[in-house]
């Protein structure tokens, strides 16, 4: 109860424990309080195994905290209520905003998912992890030289496990775009600080450059073959891009939406070509986003963290953040023993790509970003659950005869438990939801 009160008292004050006033606004604490929290007790995943059971309990403990605030964020709704005399009135009564009161446990669930999955790797013994000490062995090679090198067996993995693990990654992937789209949709629908359209130039050209215009208003465009004219060899590179196209994307809808030709926003370029250039560049960001999930947040979408002022919105954006990048931490660390695997099995091939997501956030033909609601469906639709042990996978994968009894044993969960409820957002229409076909400035922003 102290550590509680203690707690509550610095998102209170704003994160400013001096009482001097000059502690953040109550949403931007929040979000501060979710990410650090996360920070302290996940870190950096290194390993595929439990976590450790004190700081589960912590994490559980502390984010019901912060979370009990959605609670509290309402909204009135009708209600009929009947008199003593028995007259029907409609009255107002509060409720749970809808998107908190849907998308808040649709987003514990993806968490326990998540703590779940690895849970499951308690028991398993066919590879392990080279220590730092054992000077015998080669480390990683690549940029993440600190990640502990997975070791398997040198004819490498048995096929059960091998399924296993690739069942583990396509479940950690579902968890993945789940709150990818939520966190997206929450971050479009915040509201974009004045301090951000002020800081940026008056036309696209001038954020995105002459080449990068030429290619985007070409009369022929290929979202793909413009990507491979770009430079994506670092993070660094890939962020930058992002940031002028969004930059971009906020200039030519303030021109659309400008009924003075004359002023400072104004456009001598028909509505008709911006909206075209404006969905040309959305549709890279799109292709950005499910090439490259693991990149650090773009200026626009820290301004938006930063500057918003909703509680709710600042709630479900980082509780969402955090999900997404565990999963793709625990995605990277399925693809690292895989990848152990693979040249474990075969030496002389060449190394196995390292993006885990490519093929599985391919864009779609209708062009269309994973949609949150979507990919809840598909794990409600699921016939096995998010979690399994290798035990329960061999179980359920061989005939059944002696280990009839661990099978068995699986057929008292409650698979509803695991389900994570519908998702709603407020938003109805975004280029999120739909990049394909044209819809007037007024329809869209």
């Amino acid at each position: 109860m102290e550590l509680m009160k203690e707690k509550f008292a610095k998102l209170l004050l704003g994160e400013d424990m001096s009482g001097g006033g000059k502690g953040v606004s109550s949403a931007l604490a929040l979000s501060n309080a979710i990410t650090n929290l996360a920070a302290s007790a996940f870190g950096e995943q290194k390993r595929l195994e439990p976590m450790p059971a004190d700081r589960k309990a912590k994490w559980r403990r502390e984010i019901d905290w912060l979370l009990s605030v959605s609670d509290h964020v309402v909204e009135f709704v009708p209600s009929k209520q009947i008199s003593k005399d028995g007259t029907c009135m409609e009255v107002m009564v509060t409720k749970q905003r809808t998107d908190l009161q849907v998308n808040i446990p649709a987003l514990r669930k993806l968490d326990a998912m998540l703590l779940d999955c690895l849970d499951s790797f308690k028991d398993q013994n066919e590879f392990s992890y080279i220590s730092k000490d054992d000077e015998s062995q080669d480390g990683r090679k690549d940029d993440k030289w600190w990640i502990p090198t997975p070791k398997v067996p040198p004819k490498g993995l048995s096929d059960v496990t091998r399924k296993w693990l690739q069942f583990q990654k396509d479940s950690v992937n579902q968890v993945l775009k789940a709150a990818m789209a939520i966190n997206a949709q929450v971050l479009l629908e915040m509201e974009i600080p004045e301090s951000y359209i002020d800081s940026l130039p008056k036309n696209g050209r001038a954020s995105l450059g002459d080449a990068i215009y030429r290619s985007i208003t070409d009369e022929y465009f290929d979202p793909d073959f413009f990507l491979t004219t770009m430079d994506l060899t670092s993070e660094h590179k890939i962020l930058d891009l992002k940031n002028k196209l969004e930059a971009s994307v906020i200039i030519w809808r303030r021109k659309m939406t400008s009924k003075d030709g004359k002023s400072a926003w104004g456009s001598a370029v028909s509505v008709e070509k911006r909206e075209i250039f404006e969905d040309r560049a959305e549709t890279i960001l799109l292709v950005l986003k499910q090439r490259f999930p693991g990149i650090p947040q773009s200026s626009l979408d820290i301004s938006k963290i930063q500057y918003n002022g909703d509680v709710g919105q600042a709630i479900l954006e980082s509780y969402s953040r955090i999900i997404e990048s565990r999963a793709h931490t625990v995605m990277s660390r399925i693809e690292d023993v895989l990848q152990a695997d693979a040249m474990a099995q075969n030496p002389s091939s060449t190394e196995v790509k390292r993006s885990p997501l490519r093929d599985s956030l391919r864009v779609s033909p209708s062009g269309k970003f994973p949609n949150a609601r979507e990919e809840v469906e598909k794990l409600n639709a699921a016939d096995n659950p998010t979690s399994m042990t290798l035990l329960d996978f061999m179980g359920w994968t061989v005939e059944q005869g002696e280990n009839d009894t661990k099978k068995d044993l699986k057929d008292d969960i409650d698979i509803e438990a695991k389900k994570p409820p519908n998702i709603v957002t407020n938003k109805k229409i975004s280029y999120l939801d739909n990049l394909v076909g044209a819809r007037s400035p007024t329809a869209r922003h």
